[in-house]
């Protein structure tokens, strides 16, 4: 197959992708419903921030439900299932990204009207799910003290198209020699201006400046 003729099915699928995720976007709003896709690499910490983000909102008598994206096995599902949330596997099987009309077919069993904030764990990658549009009105990117402060740098495409980067595993900086400063400049210099918020699942630090971000976006 001819490189023009992979672009042209690329561009039409993403182009349907965008059509879905547009109606998607409609749906949601009309429910008053938040939906914040997490992106970030393996072993960022999202997981385990977003367990802990379940328990808090769930503990504030918010609805919460969470859709979570592995190319294989449904662990993380079932961790985050612990939070007393509702939690749906997607398993892509080789594909390194959701896309909208997967989350679709999940929700068509869970009502819209029954979930105050709807979560989205995407799969591991810091590339693929960039592309992809999946109705979300807040794109999260995540970035771990353990993988390098000029991550932003090399993957410009995820921190240019989110709404707000959280710094995790924070209690790690100093073993990891972390510079905190020189995090900050990279991301200012992708997206000046955009919200950084700095977390520790572990030790809680940052979940209240999270919680209280996530709040604020409620309708």
């Amino acid at each position: 197959m001819s490189e023009p003729r992979i672009l042209e099915v690329r561009t039409s699928i993403l182009k349907r992708n965008d059509e879905v995720a547009r109606e998607m976007r409609e749906e949601f709003r009309r429910a008053g419903m938040v939906v914040v896709n997490l992106v970030s690499s393996p072993g960022s910490g999202k997981t385990r921030l977003l367990y802990e983000t379940l328990v808090r909102l769930r503990r504030a008598g918010r609805r919460v439900a969470a859709i979570v994206g592995d190319v294989e096995t449904d662990r993380d599902a079932r961790r985050l299932g612990a939070s007393g949330a509702p939690v749906r596997q997607i398993m892509t099987h080789g594909l390194c990204h959701l896309e909208a009309e997967m989350v679709r077919r999940e929700l068509l069993a869970w009502p819209s009207e029954h979930v105050d904030c709807l979560f989205i764990e995407n799969v591991g990658n810091l590339v693929c799910p960039t592309s992809w549009d999946l109705g979300e009105s807040l794109r999260v990117a995540l970035l771990s003290v353990a993988e390098g402060e000029d991550k932003p740098l090399k993957y410009p495409g995820l921190f240019n198209t989110a709404d707000v980067a959280v710094i995790t595993k924070t209690d790690l900086a100093e073993a990891c020699d972390f510079d905190r400063a020189a995090a900050l400049d990279a991301l200012a210099a992708v997206r000046p201006g955009m919200p950084v918020i700095e977390t520790s699942a572990k030790s809680g630090a940052g979940l209240d400046a999270w919680i209280t971000f996530l709040e604020a976006r409620r309708p």
